[in-house]
């Protein structure tokens, strides 16, 4: 029997298409470690692959690995929400009776080669690689009611999600085996080079075939795929060849649904279950709810959310670190500390650890800027309509992991009967979708982009950016609000110049840590940008003073901790094939 799930939706319409899920009774994928060894045609006959339909199942079920569950546990999907978040410093995961342990190496970067997470990742990826390539080879046959403008399409999208299922690889664990829809023997490639070129080549295919609409919004089109080869590109430091591709997308591009891109007029309406796929979101894995299992709604957040409160209840590995509410303090001018100094007593953004009882706690007074109450939920400020965070009550320990909560990819209280999924033991499946890119995130890029590559002559456009990003997280309409007033004292302002080169680097490496925060993305800023030993031990020797228990004697070793541990049990599958990562 044949199920569906509505991965490809928008509000108003609800698309169907037959999906090939984890467990369904039409295709069965194998969940064990050797991925190689996947049959990614699972038990479909010639007859079922020789339609459309029978394809079309194929590449949903590619996109329906975005979503990691099933896979990979919790770890395995696209937000990175440990690899780049945790791992990043800008959120620490906590625990109280040694709960979801395995993911306490990760936050200490003391990853073994047998944790479990990196495996996760690694299986997760290669299964959607497998489901990719079996579209691929079923669409080389002739079928009969596939046109060639179907055939060029779906060919893109596979392509396009192989290229990203590569991407999240190469980046995770550099040196990875690239096995494509023609390899004879997957089991006796060896992971000997970097995979950048075959990233590059599926991505310039989707962008040069995919149309620029689809009938379905949350299919990759042919923006989302010049601008995810842009990233490719900006990650291999190929600045000039990026910037055309970005420059190229912020001026014509438009979203699968045919609205130009642009930023949304509140910085919520990226991260709201009902505003979301909206003219910022690039490319985004969609999530539904209700639909039969929780294998469609989001699995990523599961763990994530506040700790024993009505709002949702569930676990609190996910805490935004101390260091990182501190990186939202601005000065009399509305602008950042550059300098770093944001950290020092005199002017730490005001946080309730070690106080005791409401009545001993007053809501900070100083500057903030505006993102950093939808960012993360600080004590005293509305948290959405479930009422004021009250501290305590809905963190773990707070010795343990600080005493925020996460809150840009949170549910209200009024959405929680149409937006999660009840069929579960928690409340934490969600409709909620993730923006693997969206718009901001091009301008910054861009940005960055046009001074690495243009040098001076670059600084003008790289501001116009960087400002259209801080002027819409200035909007006043998008302040949280505490009745009719806004909750804190939030002050931001545009930038009046980039005085050189150094200043405007810094200035938009910064505004990606602002802007980007709890969306999976620092920790691979930082390494790419060469400076992740000198940051992220900073962002523990601070943390550590506050939070002993969870960061005493924990180290960023360089040369090592960049890059995961290719996972033991992968080399154990394939002695004398797969090499180990240096240091591990």
């Amino acid at each position: 029997m044949k199920r569906t799930f509505n991965i490809f939706r928008n509000r108003a319409t609800v698309i169907t298409l037959t999906a090939l899920l984890w467990g369904s009774s039409i295709l069965m994928y194998s969940c064990k470690d050797d991925f190689l060894n996947v049959p990614a045609a699972g038990q479909l006959s010639d007859a079922q692959l020789s339609s459309k339909a029978g394809v079309e199942g194929l590449l949903v079920g590619a996109y329906s690995v975005l979503l990691g569950r099933g896979i990979g546990d919790f770890y395995a999907g696209s937000s990175n929400w440990v690899g780049g978040s945790v791992q990043g410093g800008e959120a620490n995961k906590g625990t109280d009776a040694a709960d979801q342990a395995q993911a306490n190496p990760v936050q200490r970067y003391e990853l073994l080669s047998t944790s479990n997470i990196p495996n996760f990742k690694w299986r997760g990826c290669y299964e959607g690689i497998a489901r990719c390539n079996a579209t691929l080879r079923s669409l080389a046959k002739s079928i009969a009611d596939i046109t060639a403008d179907d055939k060029k399409r779906m060919t893109g999208e596979a392509r396009f999600l192989r290229g990203h299922y590569y991407f999240e690889l190469q980046k995770t664990f550099n040196k990875v085996p690239y096995i494509d829809e023609n390899t004879a023997e997957p089991q006796k490639v060896a992971n000997s080079g970097l995979v950048w070129a075959q990233i590059e080549a599926d991505f310039k295919f989707a962008y040069d075939n995919l149309p620029e609409t689809q009938g379905a919004l949350g299919r990759a089109n042919k923006w989302a795929a010049g601008i995810y080869l842009g990233k490719a590109q900006l990650f291999q430091k190929k600045f000039a060849d990026a910037l055309v591709l970005f420059n190229a997308a912020i001026t014509n591009g438009k979203t699968t649904g045919g609205a130009k891109y642009g930023l949304a007029a509140k910085f919520n309406d990226a991260f709201n279950v009902e505003t979301e796929n909206n003219s910022e979101h690039v490319f985004s894995v969609q999530a539904a709810v209700n639909t039969g299992t929780v294998n469609n709604a989001q699995p990523d957040f599961v763990l994530n959310f506040t700790y024993t409160s009505p709002a949702v209840g569930c676990c609190g590995f996910f805490q935004p670190s101390i260091e990182m509410g501190n990186s939202y303090r601005t000065d009399a001018t509305g602008l950042p500390y550059l300098d770093g100094s944001y950290n020092t007593a005199g002017k730490a953004v005001k946080h309730d650890q070690g106080v005791a009882g409401a009545a001993a706690y007053t809501v900070d007074a100083d500057n903030v800027d505006p993102r950093i109450d939808h960012t993360m939920g600080r004590r005293g400020i509305p948290y959405l309509d479930w009422g004021k965070h009250p501290g305590t009550g809905w963190v773990r320990e707070q010795s343990d992991a600080g005493p925020y909560s996460p809150k840009k990819f949170m549910i209200s209280k009024a959405q929680m009967a149409g937006y999660t999924d009840g069929s579960s033991w928690t409340r934490g499946y969600t409709a909620l979708n993730y923006p693997v890119i969206r718009f901001a995130d091009v301008l910054l890029m861009a940005a960055e982009c046009e001074v690495e590559a243009n040098n001076a002559a670059g600084l003008p456009k790289a501001l116009d950016y960087v400002n259209q990003v801080r002027t819409r997280a200035g909007n006043t309409a998008g302040f949280v609000m505490d009745g009719a007033v806004p909750a804190a004292k939030y002050v931001i302002a545009n930038y009046p110049s980039f005085a050189d080169k150094a200043t405007a680097v810094k200035a938009i490496r910064f505004e990606r840590k602002l802007e980007l925060s709890q969306e999976g993305h620092r920790f691979y800023d930082l390494n790419r940008w060469g400076v992740a030993a000198t940051e992220l031990n900073a962002y523990l020797n601070y943390e550590k003073q506050i939070l002993v228990a969870r960061f005493g004697g924990a180290t960023f070793t360089a040369g090592k901790a960049e890059i995961w541990p290719i996972p033991q049990a992968q080399i154990d599958l394939q002695p004398g094939i797969l090499t180990q990562n240096p240091g591990y």
